[in-house]
C-alpha cells in the first residue's frame, strides 16, 4: 500500500522592519516631530547658506517692510530680515536647548542612580535637597540662578545661561531615574554581583546604568522643548541672550512690542518658530516614551 506523503506546511518568517521604519509606521506623529527637528537642525547648521540675508545687516531703506519676495517674513525696526534672524536664531535655541538638557538630565540621572544604589542616609539627604529644589517653579529657579551667576560668554554661548536652565531639570530627572534604579537594585543578579565581590563602580556602570538609559533618553528629549522655552523666556526678560545675537525670545522684546500693531510679523513669526520647536520636541519625546516602554507596547 502506497503511502502518500503530505508536504510539511511551510511557514514564512515575518521579515523584521528596520527600527527607523518601524518607528515611522507605529509612531507617525513622533516621526513628524523628528522630521521637523531634523529640518531645524539642518537649517541651523547651514544657516549661512539657507538664510537669504545677513541677520545683522541694517537696511534703513526697508524699515518695518512687510513680507515680500525680497524679505519673505518682512523686516524689523532696523531693517533686518526676520526670516534670516529666525534661521540664525535656531542655532541659539538648539545649542542652549541641547546643552542645558544634556547637563540637567545627566546630572539628575547620576544623582538618581547613586542615591538609589547607596540608599540609607545618603538617599534621605539627597531626596530632601531635591524636594527643596522642586518646590520652586522652574522659571523662578532659572531666574535666580542666572541672576546670581551673571553672564559668561564662551564661543558665543552663555555658559551660565545653560547652567541656569539645566539645574531646574535635575530634580525631575533624578526622581524618574531613581525609581527605575531602585527596582533594578533589588533584582537577584545585583545581589549575585555583590556576592561575587564586584566593586560599586562596576555594578553601577555595568548593571544599573544600561537599564536606566531608556528613561534618561525620554527625559532628555522632553526637556529640550522646555529648555528652548526657558531660553526664550529669559531672553525676553533681558536675562538670556543679548543683542546682537539672533535669538527667538530676543526678537519678541524691545521694538517688537512697540511696533506690534504696525508690524505684527515681528512677533508672529518668532512666536511660530518657538511654538513649532516646542511642539516637535514634545511630539517626539512622547512617541519615544511609548516606543521604549515595554508596558505600553504590550
Amino acid at each position: 500500500m502506497a503511502v502518500t506523503s503530505i508536504p510539511a506546511a511551510t511557514y514564512r518568517v515575518p521579515k523584521r522592519r528596520h527600527p527607523v521604519t518601524a518607528f515611522i509606521v507605529h509612531q507617525p506623529l513622533g516621526a513628524l516631530g523628528l522630521l521637523v527637528i531634523i529640518v531645524m537642525c539642518l537649517a541651523a547648521a547651514f544657516a549661512n547658506l539657507v538664510a537669504p540675508h545677513d541677520p545683522l545687516t541694517l537696511d534703513y531703506a526697508h524699515l518695518l517692510a512687510p513680507p515680500s519676495w525680497t524679505h519673505p517674513l518682512g523686516t524689523d525696526s532696523f531693517g533686518r530680515d526676520v526670516l534670516s534672524r529666525i534661521i540664525y536664531g535656531a542655532r541659539t535655541a538648539l545649542a542652549v536647548g541641547f546643552l542645558s538638557s544634556i547637563l540637567g538630565a545627566t546630572l539628575g540621572a547620576s544623582i538618581g542612580v547613586a542615591s538609589a544604589y547607596f540608599g540609607g542616609r545618603i538617599d534621605l539627604i539627597v531626596q530632601r535637597v531635591m524636594d527643596v529644589l522642586q518646590s520652586f517653579p522652574i522659571i523662578v529657579l532659572a531666574l535666580t540662578v542666572v541672576a546670581v551667576l551673571g553672564k559668561n560668554i564662551v564661543v558665543g554661548i552663555d555658559i551660565n545661561l545653560i547652567i541656569a536652565i539645566g539645574i531646574p531639570m535635575v530634580p525631575t530627572v533624578q526622581r524618574v531615574v531613581r525609581s527605575s534604579a531602585l527596582a533594578i537594585r533589588e533584582l537577584p543578579y545585583i545581589d549575585a554581583a555583590r556576592a561575587a565581590g564586584f566593586s560599586h563602580t562596576r555594578i553601577i556602570f555595568r548593571h544599573i546604568v544600561p537599564n536606566v538609559v531608556a528613561p534618561y533618553l525620554i527625559m532628555l528629549t522632553a526637556f529640550v522643548a522646555q529648555a528652548i522655552l526657558l531660553e526664550a523666556s529669559l531672553s525676553f526678560l533681558g536675562l538670556g541672550v543679548t543683542e546682537t545675537t539672533p535669538a527667538w525670545g530676543l526678537m519678541l522684546t524691545g521694538a517688537a512690542i512697540d511696533f506690534y500693531q504696525q508690524a505684527p510679523w515681528m512677533i508672529i513669526f518668532p512666536g511660530v518658530a518657538i511654538s513649532l520647536a516646542v511642539f516637535a520636541f514634545n511630539l517626539f519625546g512622547d512617541s519615544l516614551r511609548d516606543w521604549l516602554d515595554p508596558k505600553i507596547k504590550l
